[in-house]
């Protein structure tokens, strides 16, 4: 397995445990699932200049905005991975710690809070928002989540397809 595909599993893997979380915490814990939609709004104004936005939501819907969402979510997760791949480098991926990969899964809240939801309308770390320590809360559970799926990941690979070298 090439390490480019390793890593694309290992990124994959990660969001989609994070997705499961963000399913199962609605009927645990009330809060709702993040709208991936919005996200692919996001991204669809991009090309046309917009970048920053008093509301998402209120922003004009774009043509496919839904699948742009989660081809971005996606598209975000096998890049953090490949973070994780390149600051762990091969040595990692043979003998995977969780140390590591929550520590990144963990950095990755800063895109959220100081990237996206402030590019959004929610402020910087959700602060405009209506509960602002709950979305904090939750954004920095998922994405400890995240880091969780990233080392869970790494580590069914590094048995089911160990690394050569």
């Amino acid at each position: 397995m090439s390490l480019a595909v390793r890593t694309a599993l290992i990124g994959v893997l990660a969001t989609l445990l994070m997705d499961l979380w963000g399913v199962l915490r609605e009927p645990l814990f009330g809060f709702p699932r993040a709208n991936y939609r919005l996200i692919g709004r996001w991204f669809a104004h991009m090309p046309r200049g917009r970048f920053r936005h008093a509301s998402i939501a209120a922003s004009p819907s774009r043509p496919g905005e839904h699948t742009i969402g989660w081809l971005a979510h996606y598209s975000i997760g096998i890049l953090f991975a490949a973070l994780l791949v390149w600051c762990g480098g091969a040595a990692w991926l043979r003998r995977p710690r969780p140390g590591l990969a929550m520590s990144i899964g963990l950095a990755t809240l800063a895109a959220p809070l100081l990237l996206m939801q402030p590019a959004m309308g929610a402020g910087i770390a959700a602060s405009r928002t209506a509960k602002p320590w709950a979305a904090r809360t939750q954004s920095a559970i998922t994405h400890a989540i995240y880091g969780l799926g990233l080392y869970l990941a790494a580590w069914t690979l590094s048995r089911l397809a160990p690394l050569a070298g």
